[in-house]
């Protein structure tokens, strides 16, 4: 979601290439795979890099392959990482794409605030504990299993209006707050994951508005709404051009800078 229209992204001049996933044995993980946006980029992924495995993670997993990761308890987070790491020794393969595609906007009942007259405790866990705290435990148990030499992306589906410099039109309290969480994480993790590899890159990356379950209440007249697989592409595309200098940056779907 965003506080206005995104512009519309570059053409493509050609196929693009995530130099992460050109290694022989090369794995990319999508966390959040089997939702809306999660299982469009995970397809695409596998679509443009036959050559590499791409594997999943859901809490509920809907084969055997996908690992069951629920971003609300570390215990899954933890053993999801366990077992990835046995399956890559195993299978010589090595981490080299992790991404975050889980979020938290709304649910039965409780959705952003409008106002500070609003703020719910509860709602405000719920928006912290999907948005930032699971992915700094994702952070915890699967950074150390990224590759630690050679092209290496991890990237984290946030969104503008986690924002500080951004924010023009207030509201939205707790998936602001939280989704700036973890832009922070973003940027702190990058800097310590380029100890663990050089050639690393981190980003915060925001989809833009996706028709899926998370913001189709929200979708309002100006913003530019595209299908999951249109906005796996564009991302796609975008993070296909990232080197280890945008690392530790926060970026829209199109490849602009967008400020903290």
């Amino acid at each position: 979601m965003s506080d206005s229209a995104a512009a519309a992204p570059p053409q493509s001049a050609g196929p693009w290439r995530l130099a992460a996933l050109d290694p022989a044995g090369a794995l990319a993980l999508v966390v959040g795979g089997q939702g809306g946006v999660g299982a469009a980029l995970a397809a695409g992924l596998a679509q443009r890099h036959p050559q590499a495995t791409v594997r999943l993670s859901a809490r509920q997993p809907a084969a055997a392959d996908v690992l069951a990761l629920d971003l609300q308890d570390e215990a899954t987070i933890e053993a999801a990482a366990q077992r990835l790491a046995q399956d890559l020794a195993a299978r010589q393969q090595s981490l080299r794409t992790l991404v975050l595609a889980s979020g938290f906007l709304h649910h039965a009942g409780a959705g952003p605030e409008r106002s500070w007259r609003q703020l719910d405790p509860a709602y405000l866990q719920q928006a912290f504990a999907v948005n930032a705290i699971g992915p700094a435990l994702v952070i915890k148990h699967f950074f150390p299993l990224l590759a630690r030499s050679g092209p290496v992306l991890a990237a984290f589906l946030s969104a503008r209006v986690g924002s500080i410099g951004d924010n023009a039109l207030g509201g939205w309290y707790g998936y602001r707050a939280s989704k700036a969480a973890l832009n922070q994480l973003v940027r702190t993790s990058a800097i310590e994951l380029k100890r663990h590899n050089r050639d690393a890159v981190c980003v915060a990356l925001h989809p833009g508005t996706v028709d899926t379950a998370l913001s189709q209440p929200f979708a309002k007249t100006g913003l530019r709404v595209r299908p999951p697989e249109q906005a796996a592409a564009e991302m796609l595309d975008a993070l296909a051009a990232f080197g280890p200098t945008h690392s530790g940056q926060f970026f829209a779907y199109d490849g602009s800078n967008v400020p903290w």
